[in-house]
């Protein structure tokens, strides 16, 4: 891969007045950098901005789970589950490494509905329109021994069926550096101010902040495409005048993995309001998660988890299970996210809200937000097709060529000591995996701890990721920040060294950044105090 776009030059560029562009994109989560992608890979020459960092928002923030959505099933909409299931195959195909199918138990209990029959059922269709069979069933003395430690009071078993997990920020990453490779452009810490009109109002650029300078710049364009997701308000408001996201908030506790020693992803029923919770490993800890409350603050503040959320996911992760001693000290850590729902009622209960995306196309400004992190593709597809009345007659269709280009590297060939650590190096970096490990110092190579994370991968990302403040390092390029104990304190000496070596930080720099990073990571990260 090659890398991300140098924000010094890109901004250099942008800055001299006379840049132009079929298409700016605003928003660097999962569904601006898949627009990037796929207008790209079709010729059209396009600009994507973040007023932060990539994947700061939703999309370093998920519950990490690339699904087909089961429950679409449920509510009769059989094409949108095919779409999802299909996307997700693909992903899984094109990326192992980096999005790896995982087994869900969904536990049955004494008097639970659905039950048994009725869950099965949904499950073999949902398997069919994936065309694979992972479908099963686990009686309670199996399940006891997949998963120990488990509360067994009226337990019956669990049903059994995969979708897959992933480490959402590197994937944003990963489509970022495939979109750039074939001629998209991408700047950080890029702030769309406001919209730049012409005599007739409709929109024909944007004025561009950089964050990090707080000069100006106005960019040229035959469209702007807003793909900011929980924010989309803020740019469509000034062109229809209309709201119509109602951000939504899902909170997350990282655990040490023997606490809760799971496999799988666990489907639990919340005892208070039956919402299903999940219990799954991630990254070498175990997740619970998620809640889903509206969220009234600033959206651009960090959003952090409440106590009530806390009590909320340690309540059934004791009640799930009881003799594991999980309670506040045994957290490493948290993380909060804020989905956008798209609602014309915001008195309805917030988890019967629908996930479905929708594009408006308001003089010259196409806004897409809503859907799913599996989808992100076609979502993409779609935001194009509405901008394509803007972009002119001779934009070629989009394509079906892979989303993620395989690597030509085989696993052997990158690290042959520990062939699955080496897949996931290979499906987070691509090619570039052999060279990051290659020029590594050797004890850059060891994991961290009990993650499955090494210094090297933090000196690769410092050099060619476009790293700008140390949050960005340690909680979307790395995810040792939400690992380790008290947001990887014990690791940041060394970490020092690298950012000093690789983005020539004088000391002066290093403490502000340690300081930034250690508040925001109190802040958003850790518990509420």
């Amino acid at each position: 891969m090659a890398g991300i776009t140098d924000r010094e030059q890109l901004w250099e560029k942008l800055s001299a007045g006379n840049a132009e562009y079929d298409a700016i994109i605003v928003g660097g989560g999962i569904t601006g950098v898949g627009i990037l992608r796929e207008a790209a890979r079709v010729g059209i020459k396009a600009l994507l901005v973040e007023q932060k960092d990539y994947a700061w928002g939703t999309s370093s923030r998920s519950s990490k789970m690339v699904h087909g959505g089961l429950r679409y099933i449920a509510q009769g909409d059989i094409a949108l589950t095919k779409h999802s299931v299909q996307e997700r195959e693909r992903l899984i195909a094109e990326a192992p490494g980096l999005i790896d199918r995982m087994g869900y138990l969904f536990t049955i209990r004494k008097g639970q509905i659905p039950g048994k029959l009725m869950f099965n059922g949904l499950l073999k269709v949902y398997d069919s329109l994936a065309g694979i069979k992972t479908a099963d069933y686990f009686e309670k003395k199996q399940l006891l021994v997949k998963v120990p430690g488990l509360n067994e009071k009226g337990l019956k078993g669990a049903s059994y069926y995969t979708d897959a997990v992933t480490d959402d920020a590197r994937l944003v990453l990963r489509v970022l550096q495939e979109a750039i490779a074939v001629g998209g452009e991408a700047g950080n810490y890029l702030a769309v101010e406001d919209l730049d009109r012409d005599s007739a109002g409709n929109v024909c650029g944007a004025m561009i902040k950089n964050v990090e300078n707080n000069e100006s710049a106005t960019v040229k364009a035959k469209v702007v495409i807003n793909a900011t997701g929980a924010w989309v308000d803020f740019l469509r408001e000034k062109v229809a005048g209309k709201k119509t996201i109602r951000p939504l908030r899902g909170s997350h506790i990282v655990i040490p993995r023997h606490l809760a020693p799971v496999n799988d992803a666990l489907t639990l029923f919340h005892p208070d309001d039956k919402r299903p919770v999940f219990v799954f490993p991630w990254e070498g800890a175990t997740i619970i998660g998620t809640t889903d409350l509206d969220h009234s603050e600033d959206l651009n503040k960090e959003p952090g988890i409440s106590q009530e959320e806390v009590d909320y996911l340690l309540k059934i992760a004791n009640g799930q299970f009881p003799s594991s001693g999980i309670n506040r000290a045994t957290i490493i850590s948290t993380w909060a996210g804020v989905r956008p729902v798209i609602s014309t009622d915001m008195s309805k209960d917030p988890s019967k809200e629908k996930r479905d995306h929708s594009v408006w196309t308001d003089k010259g400004l196409v806004s897409v937000s809503g859907g799913k992190l599996t989808t992100f593709r076609l979502i993409a597809l779609d935001t194009l097709k509405a901008a394509k009345a803007f972009l002119g007659a001779n934009i070629p269709k989009a394509t079906s060529e892979e989303i993620i280009k395989p690597a030509s590297v085989s696993p052997s060939g990158v690290w042959a000591e520990d062939i699955e650590w080496a897949k996931r190096m290979i499906g987070r970096y691509g090619d570039s995996a052999k060279e990051m490990l290659e020029n590594a110092p050797s004890e850059e190579t060891s994991k961290l701890d009990a993650t499955l994370f090494c210094l090297a991968e933090l000196r690769w990302a410092a050099r060619h990721e476009a790293v700008v403040h140390l949050d960005d390092l340690m909680l979307r390029r790395t995810r040792i920040g939400s690992l380790l104990a008290k947001g990887g304190e014990s690791y940041l000496d060394a970490i020092g060294k690298i950012c000093q070596e690789e983005l020539g930080w004088s000391d002066d720099k290093w403490l502000e950044e340690k300081q930034r990073y250690q508040e925001l990571w109190q802040q958003s990260y850790s518990l509420p105090n």
